[in-house]
């Protein structure tokens, strides 16, 4: 009562300037209140990108290591060349057709020329008992018989040869079991036209190439030697 009683009797300018004072101060505090909502709102869209996107964001954790493959066996060059350097055998045999037509030195000279070692050469009467042991792998053919009749028909020409990658090397210069398919410039290839007079053979492995010496050839028949060309030939 008694305050009310002093503002009653103040002056309306002393009342008009309190008016204004208690305006601005409820102002000040919606404006206080809407900052602070402003700013909530700001932090929280902040964080709502920060959880969706992490192109610009800090993080403490340290990137993964990449794995490093397995380490392959080291291989060691001497023994990887030795490899590579190894001397094979083989059979080959010019048929009776190739015998018949006058085609051995021809063939002969074919593996002369590539720079391989003739170690044994012999012409031979072959008897069935060895033919059919030569053929073995083939006996269940249709063809077997007439394989053999053919292969015993007249003599031979039994030849071992020894080379690095001989083997394989023989088998080119041999060319496909059938002539029209063999490549030109091959024995077969040039020399021959059917399958059944193919002309000559070559071992297919070095497994069989000595094996199939040590069919057609017997022990001391086999001659080691050294030709003079042979640092030629290779290093």
């Amino acid at each position: 009562m008694e305050a009310t009683a002093v503002l009653s009797g103040l002056t309306p300018c002393i009342s008009s300037a309190i008016q204004c004072s208690a305006t601005v101060a409820t102002h000040n505090n919606l404006l206080f209140r809407h900052t602070n909502h402003h700013q909530r709102w700001r932090q929280q869209k902040r964080a709502a990108f920060t959880s969706q996107s992490h192109l610009y964001s800090y993080s403490p954790i340290c990137p993964p290591t990449r794995k490093r493959p397995p380490k392959s066996p080291r291989v060691f060059l001497p023994r990887l060349a030795a490899s590579m350097e190894e001397v094979e055998e083989t059979y080959i045999m010019v048929k009776p057709d190739g015998v018949q037509r006058g085609l051995v030195g021809e063939i002969i000279s074919r593996f002369e020329r590539k720079g391989f070692k003739l170690i044994g050469l012999k012409m031979y009467q072959c008897p069935k008992e060895l033919a059919k042991e030569h053929y073995k792998d083939l006996q269940t053919k249709s063809f077997f018989e007439n394989l053999i009749e053919y292969i015993t028909s007249g003599p031979v020409v039994c030849m071992a040869w020894e080379g690095v990658g001989v083997v394989a090397s023989a088998r080119k210069l041999i060319g496909a079991t059938d002539p029209l398919q063999a490549d030109p410039g091959t024995i077969r290839g040039d020399l021959a036209i059917q399958t059944g007079r193919n002309v000559v053979h070559g071992s297919d492995s070095p497994e069989n190439g000595k094996r199939e010496i040590g069919l057609w050839f017997k022990e001391g028949e086999i001659c080691q030697w050294t030709p003079t060309q042979a640092p030629w030939l290779r290093e």
